[in-house]
């Protein structure tokens, strides 16, 4: 049982909600990688030292650090208060449920790990597929029950 006092908000049904939501996904994609790369700087440095301090055990962490970076970075804005990531909201879209409850943590973890396993699988028709789906939306939106709508 949850005691969340937000309001549940369903997506919703005006179509001119999605117009151009396709666009603004590559210009937030871009966006959000580059900063992604930014907060990988400090984070290296960081494991630089956790290296130092675990006797080099911690420099294992190297490869693995976009994916924690990014992570962090997608479960932590796009899981917020906001529904969105610094380029989402660059571009004027948020991320909402089709149940209308909010993104968790989790569930911005996974939509972003699907967008990667199915991307490398996929491309470009992942990008196709919002041409020809209702609400513009990607395979990995239909796999979670999330739509991208516009925000302004």
């Amino acid at each position: 049982m949850s005691f969340e006092n937000q309001p549940v908000v369903a997506a919703p049904e005006d179509w001119r909600a999605y117009s151009g939501v396709l666009s603004r996904r590559i210009f937030a994609f871009i966006i959000d990688y580059l900063l992604v790369l930014l907060l990988c700087i400090p984070a290296a440095v960081v494991v630089f030292f956790l290296g130092v301090v675990t006797l080099g055990l911690g420099w294992f962490l190297y490869p693995a650090l976009f994916v924690i970076v990014a992570l962090l970075y997608f479960g932590m804005t796009v899981g917020g208060r906001t529904q969105a990531s610094p380029g989402m909201r660059a571009a004027g879209i948020a991320m909402m449920r089709l149940d209308g409850r909010r993104i968790d943590f989790l569930t911005a973890v996974v939509h972003m790990v699907l967008f990667w396993i199915l991307n490398s699988v996929l491309t470009p028709l992942i990008l196709l597929a919002g041409l020809f789906i209702e609400r513009s939306r990607l395979v990995h939106d239909l796999l979670l029950g999330t739509v991208m709508v516009r925000t302004n």
